[in-house]
């Protein structure tokens, strides 16, 4: 039995390697890793990180954590296993009885057992409590780097904005001194006209004098300068514009470099089921609309669409608001805002109170509506559309959401009365959907 115990034990060290190759000794506390699956020695693994949060697999190269790390039972088990038939073989080439399965069971609790077990235990303990120190080692370490990470941002967006401001400022300062140089430009060409037909007024005085006797054949014919027209407030408006165009450029130059700042955190807004046509069916925690191959089963409301569009129950008349919308799975819809009173046949950016961006399948292409005005946007068309409400500057933009917002159009709002988000969804032949994202934004 012995010989045979040997036989069973040199084939089964032939076939599984229970050596480390760190160390190239049997397995001690064997962990293994969650990417690679490969074990070693948790002492010589954490002795080959030396310290380093990341680092590569001896064997395969594969990156792996500290935290990566987990205990291989299994393996430790047979390791065990191994280590005691080597022991009991030791013993009986020397001599030495084998104990029975009761007395080696027994033998386990006696006094001579027990000082390797808590040995043991010991070792255990304190290889815990090493991983333990150093996790909050690197922990440290990483809070360490965040906060100077986060103090380097602070830093560096500090300069941007006073880079921005010193240039709003300048400009500022610029075209000031340039209406003011025009308007004084406009009052010394007006004074010199002025002087100039006074002049004209006394000659004509002394002519009229010395020809009252003439015949009407003789008498002057001459007619007053006319003042040339100053076009100080063309000047003006196109400052206003050049003005106007660096405030857009300014808020896109924010948006594009501070995406995660702007715009503000999302409201929360629903499909109103009392404001959407009856080809059009409402799920999701009523933030899903999506055409419908039969007729809903909605309540009668005098206020429901004649046509595929929906409305929600929010309204907003002061302050600032956002929603996104999802937009990849319709091939025509329209996304925007509009007053409570728009018509159940009034399509959305073709009234007075309505503005909105579309995207129309079969020409493929973007567009911008307000009053039946269609405006081209060249753009592609996007999967989410981002809606950012500024009720006190009284303008309604829209963005293409992706890694970052990029802007689409603004609108300036010519009305005071609330606003509700408004959709519409193109070709009641295909199923297509727009839904309401929830985000997290701020």
């Amino acid at each position: 039995m012995a010989m045979a115990a040997a036989v069973d034990l040199e084939r089964l060290l032939g076939a599984v390697d229970l050596s480390c190759t760190c160390c190239l000794q049997y397995f001690t506390d064997p962990v293994w890793l969650t990417g690679c699956s490969h074990s070693f020695c948790r002492p010589c693994i954490i002795q080959y990180c030396k310290g380093r949060q990341r680092a590569s697999c001896p064997l395969c190269r594969a990156d792996f954590e500290l935290k990566d790390l987990r205990p291989n039972r299994q393996l430790a088990a047979l390791v065990n296993l191994i280590l005691q038939e080597v022991k009991e073989e030791e013993l009986e080439t020397q001599g030495e009885p084998k104990p029975s399965g009761t007395v080696a069971c027994n033998d386990r609790s006696s006094a001579e057992r027990q000082p390797g077990d808590k040995e043991e235990e010991i070792w255990d303990i304190s290889k815990q409590l090493e991983m333990t120190a150093e996790t909050i080692n690197l922990l440290r370490k990483d809070l360490s780097k965040a906060k100077e990470y986060a103090s380097q941002i602070k830093s560096q967006i500090t300069k941007d904005f006073c880079c921005m401001k010193e240039y709003v400022e300048r400009q500022e300062r610029n075209t000031l001194r340039f209406i003011e140089q025009e308007q004084k430009a406009a009052q010394q060409k007006t004074e010199e006209t002025i002087h100039q037909l006074c002049v004209e007024v006394n000659e004509l005085l002394d002519i009229n004098a010395q020809t009252s006797n003439l015949p009407e054949r003789h008498r002057y014919k001459g007619s007053p300068s006319t003042m040339n027209k100053i076009m100080l407030d063309e000047k003006l408006n196109v400052v206003k514009s050049a003005v106007e165009d660096l405030k857009r450029k300014l808020e896109i130059l924010l948006l594009e470099k501070y995406a995660q700042q702007f715009p503000p955190g999302a409201d929360d807004v629903t499909f109103d089921l009392t404001r959407v046509y009856k080809c059009l069916a409402i799920t999701a925690q009523k933030r899903k609309v999506m055409v419908s191959s039969y007729l809903t089963g909605y309540e009668p409301s005098p206020n429901r669409f004649c046509i595929s569009q929906v409305m929600c129950s929010q309204s907003f008349s002061t302050g600032c608001h956002y929603w996104e919308v999802i937009t990849k799975d319709s091939d025509g819809w329209a996304v925007g805002v509009a007053h409570e009173m728009i018509g159940k046949r009034d399509k959305l950016g073709r009234t007075e109170h309505s503005w909105c961006v579309e995207w129309l399948g079969p020409k493929k292409q973007l567009s911008a509506w307000h009053r039946d005005q269609e405006t081209l946007l060249h753009k592609d068309k996007p999967l989410k559309v981002g809606v950012f409400l500024e009720l006190q500057k009284k303008t309604v933009s829209f963005y293409s959401i992706t890694d970052k917002e990029m802007l689409l159009h603004t609108f300036e709002i010519s009305t005071s009365n609330p606003l509700y988000p408004a959709f519409w969804l193109y070709s009641l032949e295909r199923n297509g959907s727009l839904t309401i994202s929830h985000t997290n934004r701020r």
